[in-house]
């Protein structure tokens, strides 16, 4: 479903991502992990469409199609949508009036997919104000269950967020993904940036890539990087890169 293709991509003068390449499979999920600052985000925002992040080289392929150079807006109308790590508060806007608007389903399927993340009381506030981190959080699965992506783009879902949160996240996620269809079946492809390690304990990802400094330095088991990482940081991942 995504493809990436010797990728570098640059933030205003500075040069953040260097020669990225991995391939995310139709029904597959993927963590993406890495220090803080190693572009993690900014690879996730290229991916999307975002015009800040310039892609100077290579080319980013869904479903086949070349869509480097297509507008974030037409990436989501293409079934490409993010939650994003720190979403902006957008007064005057009402929750329950985008989910409205953004929706292909009926309105009492949204109800249903609010009631299920503890969200009903929130839709009728503006979006995001005054909301605790783990509200924010489940606003942001809310809508993209709503959007129903088939390519979705998760930036650490499990930061700023409690326990009992969790539980409810990562099994709504987990629902998005089609973690409770059999692999030949599922459509839905995710990419998912982990800091901790916890979304993983509510699904099951097939790859995990560690990004430093801006270029992959490790594929493999997701949860064999986290151990690696635990005992010894990122840096062990590079350096066995380099044996």
């Amino acid at each position: 479903m995504l493809e990436i293709k010797n990728l570098h991509a640059r933030v205003g003068e500075k040069e953040i991502l260097h020669d990225v390449s991995f391939t995310v499979g139709t029904g597959e999920t993927h963590a993406l992990m890495g220090p803080n600052g190693s572009g993690k985000t900014t690879l996730l925002m290229a991916v999307m469409g975002f015009g800040n992040v310039n892609v100077t080289k290579g080319s980013i392929l869904y479903n086949g199609e070349d869509i480097t150079n297509l507008s974030l807006r037409d990436r989501a109308q293409k079934g490409i949508g993010m939650m994003y790590q720190r979403p902006p508060t957008i007064a005057g806007l009402k929750l329950g009036k985008l989910l409205e608007v953004t929706s292909n389903h009926r309105m009492d399927t949204v109800l249903d997919y609010a009631k299920t993340l503890n969200m009903i009381p929130l839709l009728d506030r503006d979006i995001n104000k005054g909301f605790s981190g783990g509200e924010i959080k489940r606003s942001e699965v809310l809508q993209l269950m709503v959007q129903q992506p088939d390519l979705l783009l998760l930036d650490e879902p499990e930061s700023g967020v409690d326990i009992e949160n969790m539980a409810v996240m990562g099994n709504a996620i987990a629902h998005l993904l089609e973690k409770d269809v059999h692999l030949l079946h599922r459509k839905k492809s995710g990419l998912i940036i982990t800091h901790t390690g916890y979304i993983l304990d509510y699904l099951d990802v097939d790859a995990g890539h560690v990004l430093v400094d801006g270029a992959i330095k490790c594929h493999g088991n997701p949860r064999e990087i986290l151990k690696v990482v635990k005992k010894s940081g990122y840096r062990e991942c590079v350096e066995c890169n380099q044996m």
